[in-house]
């Protein structure tokens, strides 16, 4: 984003190309800033402007990977989906002002959502604010975002801090470059800037893990939960699918960390996206040992989804999040408590693990639901009988589509290698139901930490560039796919394979099943309905407008084909199914709107 205000200074004359820029034997503050990227990130998301046309044009004239997007904020969802979707350290580029300001709610929900993702910026000029400048520093600090604003002594180490910071803290950081540097050669090192050392989990004392270890000895119904800590930790699946075979321990987790270790002996996730019978099983654990998840309200399906009589071990990071139920509380990343776990176990008499093979053995799992056989709990498939007649399979009593029979049918249409990235709203609560993902890294959920609405559709370009060789689909609802609607035509243009869906129920469904439900006028709440297949298909796309079950064989059609470029599936749906987790809500569960998973 370029303001007409901010034209060339006189003293950096504008360049018209890489030709045009003077040779140098020094490099200039931007040179060091691309040398450093280059070194830590591939690709680049970003959007060009003023205060980073120098930073990008270095990049691009040497090859580098720019991803562009339509918005800032989708440089940021983008770079943030990246991370989620591949495990690496997010990059994205924005200028300043009004460019850095679009980007504050991405930059909040990777914040709250502990990301790691470094975000290049413009900024006022180091001998002081213009007339259009502001307090980018004091904006990002309120986001609990840092700023590294670099001087032109040694840049390059600032921005490697930078990326150490981010990489060791699991939180975005953002790097300002001065306007006035962006041609400013680098000076000598500065002697007394030092680097900033990694943060490496910290050994353990077997009188630390000794009291978690005495309780999952003399468990009968042990249960083993993983957030996102495991996922994130080197080797944390792994310690985890060990010590789960040596207690036959059955498992669960949080949304973020879906399949960590693999399906033997899974329930699925625990919390309000939990399936009610698989929820019941975990209700009977007699220990339950919490690693790396939050154990928010909704996680904990409002301080159900563990039977009162549990006893409850936690392991994070962070010794502030530990939570009223847990009886011992371990400060200590997932994947050094897993090992240290297993090496005291190994050296008793579950050396050889439990011989009957433990609860796992002995607890059989419910199927999960599908289209050919109804699911006792959530009655998605099937025809279901309005006074004396019947409506049609796939569609709810109003007329229009069932989104449970839809998520079913998604299941077992879409492409098995598939990524997941889903956009906030009412719609979020059918597809963890109902359709499974290949791996951890499979189901992207974003806007849930910060309770937003509209970052879907750059977060899918952040997806499909960290794993082009899946499918991915993004889910999303009419609301939040409007606010977004700009990138769009983003992901048409990177995605190799993609789906949308949108969950269309002409409204804002979080308010109207939270507040119209209350009794409060509606008029607010209610969209009037868009076709988001013929706008998918004036940037490029193919796609239709669902009407029935059948006509999912469109769709089935461009999977067999192929399943190349982008397929747009909008399902006009009833507004009057209410998920599962918004029912409780409603139930009075707990007070705060929209209450939405963070792990």
């Amino acid at each position: 984003m370029t303001a007409v205000t901010d034209l060339p200074q006189p003293a950096q004359p504008a360049q018209t190309g890489r030709s045009a820029r003077p040779e140098r034997s020094v490099p200039t503050v931007p040179q060091a800033v691309a040398a450093v990227v280059r070194e830590r990130a591939d690709p680049l998301f970003g959007l060009m402007g003023n205060g980073n046309a120098h930073l990008i044009s270095e990049l691009t004239s040497t090859g580098f990977p720019l991803v562009t997007v339509r918005h800032e904020a989708g440089a940021v969802a983008a770079a943030d989906a990246f991370h989620r979707a591949s495990g690496r350290v997010g990059t994205a580029t924005v200028t300043y002002g009004a460019g850095f300001t679009n980007t504050l709610t991405a930059l909040a929900e990777a914040s709250l959502a502990r990301i790691p993702l470094v975000l290049i910026v413009g900024d006022a000029p180091t001998t002081g604010p213009r007339f259009f400048d502001i307090d980018q520093v004091g904006m990002a600090a309120a986001a609990g975002v840092d700023t590294v604003r670099l001087d032109d002594r040694d840049p390059a180490a600032q921005v490697r801090g930078a990326y150490a910071r981010a990489e060791s803290g699991r939180r975005p950081v953002v790097v300002a470059i001065p306007y006035d540097l962006v041609e400013v050669p680098v000076s000598a090192p500065a002697t007394e800037r030092m680097p900033i050392a990694e943060r490496r989990p910290a050994e353990l004392s077997v009188a630390a893990v000794e009291p978690l270890a005495a309780a999952l000895r003399t468990a009968e119904r042990p249960l083993l939960v993983a957030g996102r800590g495991v996922l994130d930790s080197p080797g944390g699946p792994e310690a985890l699918r060990a010590l789960a075979d040596r207690l036959g321990a059955l498992l669960a987790t949080s949304v973020m960390a879906r399949n960590v270790a693999g399906e033997e002996g899974d329930l699925g996730i625990a919390g309000g996206f939990g399936r009610l019978e698989r929820v019941e099983i975990m209700r009977q654990a007699d220990v339950v040992l919490v690693l790396g998840a939050s154990m928010n309200p909704f996680q904990m399906r409002y301080g159900t989804v563990f039977g009162p009589a549990a006893t409850v071990l936690q392991v994070d990071v962070d010794p502030a999040r530990r939570h009223e139920r847990a009886e011992h509380f371990l400060p200590a990343d997932a994947g050094t408590a897993l090992r240290s776990l297993g090496d005291l176990l190994a050296a008793g008499p579950l050396e050889a693990g439990r011989a009957d093979g433990g609860w796992r053995a002995r607890q059989p799992i419910p199927p999960a639901p599908s289209l050919d056989a109804p699911d006792p709990v959530d009655q998605a498939a099937g025809a279901e009988k309005v006074g004396a007649g019947v409506v049609p399979r796939g569609l709810a009593p109003d007329g229009r589509l069932d989104p449970r029979t839809m998520a079913l049918a998604l299941e077992g249409i879409l492409p098995r290698e598939r990524t997941f990235v889903q956009d906030g709203g009412h719609f979020i609560g059918w597809v963890p139901l109902m359709c499974s993902v290949p791996d951890a890294r499979s189901h992207l959920f974003v806007g849930t930490a910060f309770q937003s609405i509209g970052l879907g559709f750059p977060s899918a370009v952040g997806a499909a560039v960290a794993r082009p060789d899946r499918t991915t689909v993004l889910v999303t609802g009419d609301g939040g796919g409007l606010m977004a609607l700009a990138d769009l035509e983003s992901f048409v243009k990177q995605a190799r394979s993609g789906v949308v869906v949108v969950f269309n129920d002409a409204a804002y469904g979080a308010e109207l099943h939270q507040y119209a439900a209350r009794g409060l006028d509606d008029q607010a709440m209610l969209i009037d309905e868009v076709d988001f297949a013929a706008v998918g298909r004036a940037f490029g796309a193919e796609g239709i407008k669902a009407r029935s079950l059948q006509d999912l064989a469109a769709l089935q059609d461009w999977v067999d084909r192929g399943a190349e470029g982008v397929f747009v599936l909008d399902l006009p749906i009833s507004q009057d199914v209410v998920a599962e987790y918004m029912q409780e809500s409603m139930a009075g569960a707990i007070p705060a709107p929209r209450p939405l998973p963070v792990d």
